[in-house]
């Protein structure tokens, strides 16, 4: 190289007595302008010998206080040629970005000098030949941006070892073959992963970041089989029937994961055969059912007397605006047709006739119906759900065998409802259906919603929310929504995931609400139409207002913005994003600059680049230790909210990726 460079200087001497004092930076970028054979734009036409520094070329960037070349940026400008060892003398270059040229040959080695070189952007070249191992030593390495050339060889693992990478590892449309190696799952969760079109085979390692990624990072490569593709790994059958969810209140080990990851390979199908004992099971399973209509019946008797040895003693409003859930007109104390009062929680033991009279507090109204805080004679309080009937004319359900059809579904959504058990999910106690009658008991949970301790309300503290507390609860509600995707084969969607659906107990941990609602209003008033009860889409969460229609995915919407489709887990993960936004940014979900929503806002924001300060939370600017976990959890938001659903995540994975941030 020292060589090269003395020929390149008496050049420049002999063409020019001024060339001497051209510092090392523009000689150095002279090598490159000797090295490009055809430049159609007049793109270098302003790199001239003669001058004293390279400053003032086109492309180049010079940092103010050395004058040293800080970066060199020549994007589409149909350059022809290669790169050459000389680039190396730039011991203080930051970026190096010549995208979309004609630039071919290898990469140089010589590379590795660059140790403060924070991006390298060579993609839509039509460069050759492996990755330098020298680009895994570049210490200050964030940006990588290699892809639409023709490199080949394998991947080198060394490249998840840069300390710095934050931004993009871009390697897709080249020629790689081999495996995904599975160290490239230690990257951060923040770094965008592309290793699309490749010839890259085996089954993607299920391990740490690698979980994260979408199908789209991993399309275009024939022989690669396992999730996130469809494609499903020989011998593999099944093995996506048993989800691991993360399940505790406590941040996942990394190193945990990736284990599992390792550890968990394909189970063997197991050969049916016949067995003397399934006649005998069908018995046993029969003998259940007739068991379980039984005590059904018997429940109904006991509820209904009970109800009649209270008497007629009128429910009497008391002080500080309490009510009472019977209401003046006693309905309750004959025990009507076809109300059935169940507790799910063995441990609940509050009577439906307790239930009734004691002082109720509104807390909350929605489409859905309204709920009270019940306070009652002994025992902590609940919260109790009044739904909200249907107002198809047939309220008492007589007549058509309507009621009969509401009851029974509304049975089965509840015993849905009751059987998801997770310490992040607010937990049903009890229920109680009547024709014109429903309620759903829960816990209460004192400390009010996501919603009103980020933007303000009733419960909510005059000190915001410190980060460390913001995390801990958006992981709690990550944990607790991918347990109901997960939970159950029929893979649940919950519809109407906003900030006011996450609450809060006495410390703050995150419980997801309302799940199963959507299904029960929806229930409700098409059994009383004779329909069937489905996934009740987001219609039923946009339509209530309080821009609630920012948390509805672009590809439920309607041309003009109102909800069309069916709810989805996809669409899910679109709302918990937004939710996700709010967190960081302390904004509502209709609060994005420009008259554009939140998430919008902050991806036009993120593509400029700008400043951080300029998005975040105010109130979060004194915790300087957090700047890396808020720019994780952007990052994580971002990609739930993907305008194509296939390129988000799932909640599976978006849980275990903020569990690895804190």
């Amino acid at each position: 190289m020292a060589a090269v460079l003395a020929v390149l200087v008496s050049a420049v001497a002999a063409t020019s007595i001024t060339a001497a004092a051209l510092n090392t930076d523009g000689l150095a970028l002279l090598a490159l302008k000797f090295a490009v054979s055809d430049d159609p734009g007049g793109a270098l036409s302003t790199w001239r010998d003669a001058d004293a520094d390279p400053c003032a070329w086109f492309g180049v960037t010079c940092s103010t206080a050395a004058g040293r070349v800080s970066a060199v940026e020549l994007a589409n400008a149909s350059l022809a040629g290669y790169l050459p060892s000389e680039l190396s003398l730039l011991s203080e270059l930051q970026a190096l970005s010549l995208p979309y040229n004609r630039l071919s040959g290898q990469i140089p080695a010589a590379v590795a000098a660059l140790q403060r070189l924070a991006t390298l952007d060579l993609a839509h070249n039509l460069l050759s030949g492996p990755v330098p191992p020298g680009v895994a030593r570049l210490v200050s390495l964030q940006r990588l941006d290699l892809s639409s050339n023709q490199l080949n060889g394998t991947i080198p693992a060394a490249l998840a070892a840069l300390p710095r990478l934050a931004g993009v590892l871009n390697l897709s449309y080249n020629h790689f073959t081999g495996a995904v190696p599975p160290e490239l799952g230690a990257i951060p969760v923040a770094v965008s992963l592309d290793l699309r079109g490749n010839d890259l085979e085996g089954e993607i390692p299920q391990v740490g970041s690698l979980v994260n990624q979408g199908p789209t990072a991993f399309d275009g490569n024939p022989r690669l089989c396992g999730f996130p593709l469809k494609v499903q790994c020989a011998g593999a059958a099944g093995a996506d029937d048993d989800p691991r969810i993360p399940n505790s209140n406590g941040p996942t080990d990394p190193g945990a994961a990736a284990e599992v990851g390792r550890r968990g390979g394909p189970r063997q199908p197991r050969r049916r055969r016949s067995s003397p004992a399934v006649p005998v099971l069908a018995a046993v399973i029969v003998v259940a059912l007739v068991a379980g209509v039984v005590l059904q019946w018997q429940c109904r008797r006991r509820c209904a007397a009970a109800a009649g040895d209270e008497g007629k003693e009128s429910g009497k409003e008391k002080g500080g605006g309490a009510v009472t859930l019977a209401g003046s007109e006693d309905r309750r104390s004959g025990g009507e047709e076809g109300e059935v009062f169940v507790a799910v929680d063995d441990g609940f033991g509050m009577e439906l006739e307790e239930l009734l009279r004691a002082s109720a507090y509104v807390v909350g109204k929605s489409r859905g119906g309204i709920v009270y805080r019940v306070v009652p004679g002994r025992g902590p309080a609940v919260a109790v759900r009044r739904l909200s009937e249907p107002d198809d004319g047939d309220s008492d359900g007589s007549g058509s065998g309507s009621g009969w059809r509401r009851r029974r579904a509304f049975e089965a959504e509840a015993a849905a409802i009751g059987r998801a058990r997770h310490p992040n999910v607010a937990r049903l106690r009890a229920y109680y259906y009547a024709p014109d009658e429903k309620l759903l008991i829960y816990d209460y949970l004192p400390s009010g919603s996501l919603h009103s301790a980020l933007h303000g309300g009733p419960t909510a503290s005059p000190t915001p929310l410190p980060w460390s507390v913001r995390l801990s609860i958006v992981q709690g509600a990550a944990r607790g929504l991918a347990y109901l995707h997960e939970c159950s084969p029929r893979r649940y969607v919950h519809g109407c995931i906003k900030s006011s659906k996450i609450l809060l107990d006495d410390e703050l941990r995150a419980h997801v609400s309302g799940f199963g609602l959507a299904r029960l209003v929806a229930g409700a008033h098409k059994a009383a139409g004779g329909g069937h009860s489905k996934k009740l889409g987001s219609a039923a969460c946009a339509l209530r207002g309080g821009g609630a229609a920012s948390y509805v995915a672009p590809e439920l919407r309607a041309p003009g913005g109102a909800p069309a489709a069916a709810a989805t887990q996809k669409g899910d993960v679109f709302a918990f994003g937004v939710v996700l936004l709010e967190a960081v940014t302390g904004r509502e979900p209709t609060e994005g600059e420009g008259g554009v929503d939140l998430e919008a806002w902050v991806r036009r924001a993120f593509k400029e680049e700008r400043p951080l300060s300029e998005v975040v939370d105010p109130t979060l600017l004194g915790e300087v230790h957090a700047k890396k976990q808020v720019l994780a959890v952007f990052h994580v938001a971002l990609g739930c909210t993907e305008p194509d659903p296939e390129m988000r995540p799932r909640m599976r994975a978006v849980a275990e990726s903020l569990d690895r941030i804190g």
